[in-house]
This record gives C-alpha cells, sequence and structure tokens, in this order.
C-alpha cells in the first residue's frame, strides 16, 4: 500500500493538527455517546455576536484583504481601465454638450448645410461612445468575475482550515447557513459592488466634468427686476445642487429600512432553503414515518417567515418609489423652469439655452446617482453586512480559543496516546468528563464504552482537536499518523475510487490497490462502479459505507486508528471481516475505538469505561484482555482462513 501523503497544515504553537475524516454534512455534531452543539441560551464564543461596523470599516476591511491577496494585480488593472475609460467617456460627453448648442443654434436659424454637417459630428462622436460603452461593460463584467472568484476563494481559505468549519457551526446564528454567505451573498456583494462602484466613480467624474461647465453657463442666465438686469454666481449650480440634496434626504428618511428588511430577507431565505435541503436528504426517514404532513407543516412556516418579509419590503420599496420616480419626472422640468428667467430675458438664445439644460441634467445625474440607486445600496449594504460579519466570526475563532481554558495538545516524544488531567468541558461550561489520566501504547487495541451522552464522541473530538474547551494535556503522536472513522463516513461527490482514495486524489494510488482493498472489505460487487459519479451516500446502505470507510483506512495504512461506532451498521460477518484488518494488514497499528456491540470487546485488548458522574464522567480501565480471533470459512470471508489459536472460539 501507498503511504498517505504529509498534510501541510497551520501551525499553533499549542495545537497539533491532526488528520481526521470529515462530518457529514446533514450530520449533527453530536453522535451517540458524546455531548450535543451548545444550546441556544449557553455560552457562546464572543465572535457569535457581530456588533457591526460602518460600511466604510466594513469596506476597508475587504480592499485590505484584495491587496494581500494574488488576484490584487488583475483587479486593480480592470479598475483603472475602467478608470480610464470613464475619463475618455466624460471628455466625449462634455463634446456631445458642446454640439447641442451649435445643432440646435443651426436649427433655430434655418441652416440646412450647418444641420447637415452637424448630423455628421453627432454619428462620430455617437461612434466613439459608443465605443467606450462596450469597453466598459466587458471590463465591468469581468470585474464582477474577478471580485466574485477573489471573496470566494478568501473565504473558502478562512472558512476550510484547522477545523473552522465544524468549530464555526458551534458558534452561534452567525455560523448558520454559510452555504449561502459563501455562495449567494457573495455573488450578490461582488456583482452590486462592481456595479455600484463604476456607477459612482462615473457620477463623480461626470460632477467634475460638468459643474465648471454650468457655472460659467449660469452667467448666461439674466434676471430682469424693474428694469435692473443681474445675474447670481453659480445659480445653476446651487439649484442643482438644493434639488438633489432634497431628493437625497427624502430618499434616506424613507428608504432607510429596506437596509434590515434585506438583511433579513437573506436570513429568512437561508433558513427556508436549509430546510428544503434538510428534507431532500431526509425524503426516506420522512416516508417510512409518513411524516409528509409534518414536514409542509414546518416548510409552512418558513415561507410564511419569508413573504411576510417580502412583503414589508415591498412596502418599503413601493414608498421609495414615489420618491425616486417623482424626482425623476419633475427633473424634466427642473431645468427649463430654472433656466427660463435668461431665455425670456434674451440672454440665452434655444441653442444657449439647451447647452445650460443639458448641463444641468449631467450634473442633476451625478446629484442624483444616491436616489436613483438607493434599492441597489440597501441591498449591497445587507450583504457587505453578512459577509463581514461571517469574516469577521470565522477569523476570530481562533483568537476566542486562545481566550478560554482549553486543552493543551502537544507532541508526545515517545510517539504515544497520553490523558494528562484532561477535563473535557461543554460550550456552556458543564463538565463532560472529569480528570482523565491514561496513556496508550503503541501495538494496544484499546474499546472506549460507556452509556450514551457520557462524553466518548466528545474525547474523540477533543484527540482530534475539534473540541478546544477544557483543561489538562493530551500528549498525541505524529497526526499523520493518524485517522479517524466516524460512525457516518464522510463519502464525498464524484466516484467510489475518489470516496476510497479522500482526502488524496486517485491519482494518489495505484488502480490496483484501490480494487484490492474494497474486495478486502467484501464489497467485490461494486468493482464495476468504481468509476461512476453518483451520489454514494443515496445508493449505498450505511453498512456500506462503513465498508468504504474502512476500505480507505486499509489504504492509506495509518499508525494509530480511531475509530468512533465504525461498525455500528455491520453484520456480524462483515464486522469480523472489518475488525480482521487489525490483525493482519494494520497488526501494527494502535487502535482505540467506541463502540456498543455485543461482542466488539473480543477484537480490543483492553477495555475503558467512562463511568458517568454527577461531576462529570471518569475514566477506569478494566482488566486486559487476549485477543480472540474468530473462525471463518472461505465462503463466508472470501479469504484465506484465519490463524485459529486452538481451543479459541
Amino acid at each position: 500500500m501507498l503511504a498517505t501523503r504529509r498534510r501541510h497544515a497551520a501551525a499553533r504553537d499549542d495545537s497539533v493538527p491532526l488528520r481526521t475524516e470529515a462530518k457529514d454534512a446533514t450530520a449533527k455534531p453530536a453522535s451517540s455517546g458524546g455531548a450535543s452543539p451548545p444550546p441556544a441560551n449557553g455560552f457562546q464564543p464572543p465572535a457569535a455576536i457581530y456588533p457591526g461596523r460602518s460600511a466604510l470599516s466594513e469596506c476597508i476591511a475587504l480592499l485590505r484583504a484584495i491587496w494581500r491577496s494574488s488576484y490584487r494585480k488583475q483587479i486593480a488593472l480592470l479598475a483603472v481601465g475602467i478608470a480610464l475609460i470613464l475619463g475618455a467617456n466624460m471628455a466625449g460627453q462634455i463634446r456631445l454638450n458642446q454640439w447641442h448648442g451649435a445643432f440646435f443654434d443651426a436649427l433655430d436659424q434655418q441652416r440646412l448645410a450647418a444641420f447637415g454637417y452637424q448630423l455628421l459630428i453627432f454619428l462620430v462622436i455617437v461612434s466613439v461612445l459608443l465605443a467606450l460603452v462596450v469597453g466598459q461593460t466587458w471590463m465591468q463584467e469581468m470585474l464582477k468575475v474577478r471580485l466574485r472568484e477573489w471573496l470566494t476563494h478568501h473565504l473558502l481559505d478562512e472558512w476550510l482550515v484547522d477545523g473552522r468549519a465544524y468549530r464555526l457551526g458551534l458558534a452561534g446564528q452567525i455560523g448558520v447557513n454559510p452555504d449561502q454567505r459563501i455562495e449567494e451573498d457573495t455573488r450578490k456583494l461582488t456583482e452590486f459592488s462592481a456595479q455600484l462602484g463604476v456607477g459612482l466613480l462615473h457620477a463623480v467624474l461626470q460632477l467634475v466634468a460638468f459643474i465648471g461647465i454650468l457655472w460659467m453657463l449660469s452667467t448666461s442666465v439674466v434676471f430682469v427686476v424693474d428694469g435692473m438686469r443681474f445675474t447670481i454666481p453659480g445659480y445653476m449650480v446651487w439649484c442643482a445642487i438644493l434639488y438633489a440634496a432634497v431628493g437625497s434626504y427624502l430618499t434616506w428618511r424613507v428608504g432607510g429600512p429596506m437596509i434590515a428588511l434585506n438583511t433579513e430577507r437573506y436570513a429568512r431565505e437561508a433558513q427556508f432553503r436549509f430546510a428544503l435541503v434538510r428534507v431532500s436528504e431526509s425524503a426516506e426517514s420522512i416516508a417510512l414515518f409518513g411524516g409528509e404532513r409534518d414536514e409542509r407543516r414546518l416548510l409552512e412556516g418558513n415561507i410564511e417567515q419569508v413573504v411576510g418579509t417580502m412583503r414589508q419590503l415591498s412596502g418599503a420599496l413601493s414608498r421609495l418609489t414615489w420618491i425616486t420616480s417623482g424626482y425623476g419626472w419633475i427633473a424634466i422640468v427642473v431645468p427649463i423652469v430654472v433656466a427660463s428667467p435668461g431665455y425670456f430675458s434674451g440672454g440665452l438664445t434655444l441653442g444657449g439655452m439647451m447647452m445650460v439644460v443639458g448641463a444641468f441634467n449631467q450634473v442633476q445625474a451625478s446629484l442624483r446617482w444616491f436616489v436613483d440607486r438607493f434599492p441597489d445600496i440597501a441591498d449591497w449594504r445587507a450583504t457587505l453586512h453578512r459577509v463581514s460579519a461571517f469574516r469577521a466570526t470565522v477569523a476570530q475563532l481562533d483568537e476566542y480559543d486562545r481566550t478560554v481554558d482549553r486543552i493543551n495538545l502537544v507532541r508526545d516524544p515517545d510517539g504515544q496516546l497520553a490523558f494528562d488531567g484532561v477535563s473535557v468541558l461543554h460550550s456552556d461550561g458543564r463538565v463532560v468528563i472529569a480528570d482523565a489520566t491514561v496513556e496508550i501504547g503503541r501495538g494496544d487495541r484499546v474499546l472506549l464504552v460507556g452509556e450514551s451522552g457520557a462524553g466518548k464522541s466528545t474525547l474523540f473530538r477533543a484527540v482530534a482537536g475539534l473540541w478546544p474547551w477544557g483543561n489538562g494535556t493530551i500528549r498525541l503522536p505524529d497526526p499523520d499518523s493518524m485517522m479517524f472513522m466516524p460512525q457516518r463516513p464522510y463519502l464525498p461527490l464524484g466516484t467510489m475510487r475518489a470516496a476510497i482514495t479522500y482526502p488524496d486524489p486517485p491519482s494518489s494510488f495505484d488502480g490496483a490497490d484501490v480494487e484490492a482493498v474494497l474486495k478486502r472489505v467484501g464489497l467485490a460487487e461494486l468493482l464495476p462502479l468504481l468509476d461512476v459519479e453518483e451520489r454514494l451516500d443515496k445508493t449505498l446502505s450505511l453498512g456500506q459505507q462503513q465498508l468504504i470507510g474502512f476500505a480507505r483506512l486499509l489504504l492509506h495504512s495509518p499508525q494509530w486508528v480511531f475509530l468512533d461506532e465504525a461498525t455500528s451498521a455491520l453484520d456480524e460477518l462483515s464486522q469480523r471481516r472489518a475488525m480482521s484488518i487489525f490483525d493482519e494488514e494494520l497488526r501494527e497499528s494502535t487502535v482505540m475505538s467506541i463502540g456498543h456491540r455485543p461482542g466488539l470487546d473480543a477484537f480490543h485488548t483492553s477495555t475503558i469505561r467512562l463511568v458517568r458522574n454527577p461531576d462529570g464522567a471518569t475514566l477506569q480501565p478494566m482488566p486486559p484482555q487476549g485477543i480472540v480471533y474468530w473462525r471463518q470459512t472461505r465462503a463466508e470471508a472470501g479469504l484465506p482462513p484465519l490463524m485459529v489459536p486452538e481451543g479459541a472460539d
């Protein structure tokens, strides 16, 4: 067998990264014999409560993360390219505004030749502007792609490392539905960021380009009062600013609640989707119990929450539309009305007035950006908060672990496993296991038994580094020599070959070795399906899944094996065949397992009983016993007969 490759893990002074099979995505964190996740009213890590920061602070945090990433060059080039195109577009818009004056003057003076010439100029200007708009659109879409690619990889890097995904599930409400935050929220955030960022930059450049022009054109707006003629410096500019300020204030007052409503909507949508996934994943159990009506009732409750939030959001959007649409319609006549004194006084020709109106509209368009885009801004703010809260919580998990009493994991110089005064605590402060002191040497096969809820699985999680709460020291062998097998083995999406070689790729092992281990565990009939992609967790029984776990174990050949009810779904013959691996191929491996099935102690050299007490369970070693080798026929096991000591049953 090929040896397992060495995995690189994030080093921490007080912990040891371990190799462990991932838990089933749909399974509860606790299995039989272990403690349950912390209750909703229990003690929660401070990172689980994200107080929220300003949008500016959250944006700066994301920009710093971009700058530290390998994507910064691509994103910066796209951003600079968009800025240059917008600058060229503004120059074209200024030229187009000047063209308006000449065109309408030619029309007013009925000069046909000048009219035709201005049409040709218009075609040239529009052709250039069209090319710029197409280029801007392509670069803006590519910016969305790169931003989403970066943010998705960034969140995955922060989430899938050193057991954080598991610990995040214990962090309270903030750790719920990470799938939506990584997939849906990142998509919306990056798309809105690109759209709103480019739009804001366009508005700023437009304002800079036309506010000076409008200021100068304001001198042509002459007021006549009692025969006196006078002008107001920057008159049209002040009118544009005042109109935009009133519209922006009303928009903020009316549309402000949409930010909180969007945040609540995304949370409700995530809960509804999670409920649907659970029904889909548990369809067999629901059908066996005839629970469709009850599930429908629960889903109806989720639907009502989603619809209720959407109803409130619809009302808020309708109220905001009174402001945004009314603002837009009134803006059609506002520049004409405020510039009309200059036209009626004779200071402005029709062409001159159209230039003033055009410049006013350009300035007004830049100033009204907030009004026009506020629904998108509210949506963007909600997704920014959700993504930032997720990032902050994941990043603070390790920092939180250093602030509480935690079990110290160190490397044992002799390569053994030992518990030195270890107490395992529940995250709400309750003692699960009290003052455990025991040493397990190489080659031992230890069975850990005890009543359900005594903390057996929790102790295993502590060894794996997934459960930090407690105190004392656990001395561990080389992490690369350890492998954990939960009750329900994790079967990744893809082929059965990939499931057997997990977490290494199939190319890491010889194909004959993969086939051999599958035959060894008694699944030779599945060889034709070895390279077929399907949902193994749906098509295989739990017993077959557990046997694939043993095939994986045999292929990687670890020196230390930890079994958590790994044979609970196997019949007696399959259990004998699977456990005989430790008498043959892995005879040198050390085994520590949890189990309740009768006869399981026959495959172990010693037993440790976990006795439940009010002050926490205690470990009580039991007298050692000899290994019982089971007698099997070739027909039963499909293997050469095992060596059976004389007189053994």
